[in-house]
């Protein structure tokens, strides 16, 4: 990690809520932005906001979620996600998250990361795959 990986650092993500975003089973006129593809797009700015910060083969996993999704977003709306580091003890890392469409806030809430080294994760996981494939 990056001396510059401090608390405050911050990143808004935009994006235009398309139809692979949203849910159909209500229906065509009811076509939101989906709280688990709202949910990804927040993993993503926060990822995002991370590598800036991260060195070469390190990367970041999520470890919690805590998301209050307060408003519906309709299909062909735009939306800002603004996340910000709230908090680094060593590799953990606590990021605060809002965003809004054009009209109101839709969500808020608080993502968790831990900082990973690629190889060394891609190790323990082959490790574990062999283990499952003896079981």
């Amino acid at each position: 990690m990056k001396p510059s990986l401090q608390p405050g650092i911050t990143l808004t993500s935009k994006l235009t809520v398309d139809r692979d975003r949203t849910i159909s089973f209500m229906g065509e006129e009811a076509r939101v932005y989906a709280t688990p593809k709202l949910l990804y797009d927040i993993e993503m700015a926060c990822r995002d906001l991370l590598l800036a910060h991260l060195d070469p083969g390190e990367d970041s996993v999520g470890t919690r979620v805590e998301l209050d999704h307060i408003a519906a977003t309709l299909l062909g709306m735009s939306v800002e996600i603004t996340v910000t580091v709230a908090e680094v003890s060593g590799r953990a890392v606590t990021l605060e998250v809002q965003a809004r469409d054009s009209v109101e806030p839709i969500c808020r809430g608080k993502h968790s990361r831990f900082i990973v080294d690629v190889a060394k994760t891609a190790q323990r996981l082959a490790a574990k795959g062999q283990k499952a494939a003896s079981v």
